[in-house]
């Protein structure tokens, strides 16, 4: 028998039981160690910002848990008529692949705010283009003793200007 032959087509990858429903969030975060820190975002197509940023979050405490943006919750964010570029399960399987982040769920809503109440974070985080004072979810994680933070750009990428330079040759 070969060696490729070993391996099931049904074997899920380790990386994939980071992934939780919004429904298990509370459960599944109340496993993890503390502080916590909570980030979200669409992260369509990865790219050197994205990686920089998740890192600088994972710093700020002892786990990451980070919500995604459902497809629609993405195209009422008006990124664009073809946006997702990839699909949330895509998405959230790049994402919990990532060695920094502890676990993935995603949210269908316009904003996080069910998710940060289910796992209550020490720590939410959003990039730097969010000021701190506006972040969705800041004024229940002060409330409870949290900090909020906004993490300047170290590196200025985007998936729409990826994507512009795509389509525009």
């Amino acid at each position: 028998m070969m060696a490729a032959d070993r391996f099931s087509a049904t074997m899920q990858p380790n990386f994939e039981n980071k992934i939780c429903s919004p429904d298990s969030l509370e459960s599944h975060a109340a496993l993890l160690t503390r502080p916590l820190v909570f980030t979200n975002g669409v992260f369509d197509i990865l790219h050197r910002g994205h990686a920089t940023y998740l890192s600088q979050a994972k710093q700020l405490g002892a786990s990451l848990v980070v919500a995604l943006n459902s497809d629609a919750s993405v195209r009422r964010l008006g990124k664009g008529p073809d946006r997702p570029i990839n699909t949330l399960e895509d998405r959230m399987a790049l994402i919990a692949a990532l060695g920094m982040v502890d676990l993935v769920t995603w949210f269908d809503d316009d904003t996080p705010i069910k998710a940060i109440l289910s796992c209550k974070p020490d720590v939410l985080v959003k990039g730097g283009d969010w000021p701190a004072e506006k972040i969705v979810g800041g004024t229940e994680v002060l409330g409870w003793g949290g900090t909020v933070h906004s993490i300047p750009f170290e590196f200025e990428r985007s998936t729409t200007e990826t994507l512009s330079r795509i389509r525009n040759g």
